[in-house]
Parts: C-alpha cells; structure tokens; sequence
C-alpha cells in the first residue's frame, strides 16, 4: 500500500514532537534546575564560611604560641645589669602593667651594617600593650644600648613587631621570691635592686573571660647571686652569699654596668 507524502510528513512531525518536550515540562526542569541551584549554592556557602571560621581559628592560635614563645625567649635573656642612681644601684628593669623593659642577651648591630665591621651592643627589648581603634596590641620594640649610663627610658625603641592582636585586656605582673620561696607577685617592678623572678602576661577574653595564655608564666634565667658580678669575683660567690638570686634580698654591690654570668 502506498503512503502519501503528506502523510510521511505528518507521521514524521509526530515523532519529532514525541522526541522533544513540552513547554510545561521545560518550565518544570527550570523550576527544579533553579532550587538546585540555589541549595548548592547556600550549602556551598555554609562550608566555606566555616572553613574560614576555623582557618582564622587556628591562625588566631599559632600567632598566641609564637607570642608566648617570643616573650618566653625575651623575658628568659634579660640580663642582671645595674646601673646608678640617686636612690643607690637599681637593675636595670623596668615593669608596669602594660610595658616592660630590659637588657637582653641579644646583640644587635646599632649602624645596621652588613660588613660585620661595626662591633654589635646589647640589646634593650621593649614589649608594651597598646590599644588601636578597641583591638587590644602586644608589640615588641628594641635598641641597641650604646652607653651603660643612658636610662632605659631615654632610649628611642625601633622594630616594631606586634606579637599579638584581639578583643581581649592585656596586663604584666611580676613576681618576686621571699624568704620562704615563695612567690610574691606584683603588678609593677621599678627601682629595684635585683630583677624579677618571673614575668607573667594575662591575655583575658573580652567576651568569656577567658585567659588565653592560661597564666603562662615566663622565668627570667639569669639567677646568679649578685655578688658574682662583682669585679674578680670567683666560683666561691656561688656558696657564700647565702643562695640569694634576684627578686630576694639584695647581696653584695653590683659594680654598675656589669652582668651577672
């Protein structure tokens, strides 16, 4: 039986529209496509927001332990030096609640050299809590100590590193040994005839009130009696100057301008 052309074109155009779709069914897709769309996109969201969170997090955390062990080398250096005053030979040290100074066992090149031909000097290290637009700072500063007479405040501090920087209130407390060992601490050291025995840094939480540094509390190293320090003076200062380390009774003179081992 022979089909007419007219016929093959209708049958052909009835297969095509059984092969492609409806417009209810394109709006349909459109419609499904667009809410899954719109999930990927918020969950997308979501798990990058997060990961962001945690990465600042633990960025937050290193920068807390390379403070903490930046500030336990400073604090661990600072050097038994005393120098002359009105009031008698004071250590030259100096700690209030938001800033501390001291001679550390660092060197650093005062004409920045490179040629190795300027001789290095000791160095004062500053590290002072600051407060910039409500963000609480911990910042680090040093100089090169040129002239064992020159007050540590008197120095212009360069090299400003800020350790660290949060919503949280910073404080210094310093501790001195009694006669029973015991720890006496104190919010200011100044004037004193010996150093501190250990500097403490509370770093508390604005929000919870929390510690950050959990009362970390960083041991200043050098403990010899101060009468080592004194010029000729041999290995037998150790035993006959009673044990006395700084932070307790003061030993004998310190010749100003000297360290102790």
């Amino acid at each position: 039986m022979t089909t007419s052309p007219k016929a093959e074109m209708g049958r052909a155009r009835a297969r095509a529209g059984q092969r492609g779709f409806t417009l209810v069914e394109v709006l349909a897709a459109l419609a499904i496509a667009s809410v899954i769309i719109m999930a990927t996109a918020a969950l997308m969201h979501n798990v990058v927001f997060a990961f962001d969170r945690g990465t600042s997090r633990v960025s937050a955390g290193e920068r807390l332990v390379l403070a903490a062990d930046r500030l336990a080398a400073d604090v661990a250096s600072a050097r038994f030096i005393a120098q002359d005053t009105a009031a008698g030979a004071v250590a030259a040290f100096a700690g209030q609640p938001t800033k501390i100074t001291f001679i550390g066992a660092g060197m650093i090149d005062p004409a920045r050299r490179q040629d190795g031909i300027a001789s290095a000097a000791p160095e004062i290290v500053s590290v002072t809590v600051e407060d910039a637009d409500g963000i609480t700072q911990v910042v680090r500063r040093r100089a090169a100590w040129l002239d064992p007479r020159t007050r540590l405040e008197d120095v212009a501090l360069r090299d400003e590193v800020v350790l660290v920087a949060g919503q949280f209130d910073a404080a210094f407390g310093f501790a001195r040994v009694g006669s029973d060992g015991a720890l006496t601490w104190r919010s200011s050291w100044a004037g004193e005839p010996n150093l501190p025995r250990m500097v403490k840094l509370s770093l508390r939480d604005r929000a919870s009130g929390i510690d950050l540094l959990g009362g970390a509390e960083f041991v200043i190293r050098a403990d010899a009696p101060r009468a080592c320090a004194r010029a000729g003076a041999g290995a037998d200062c150790l035993s006959n100057s009673a044990g006395a380390r700084p932070g307790s009774a003061p030993a004998n003179p310190q010749a100003p301008g000297r360290a102790s081992p």
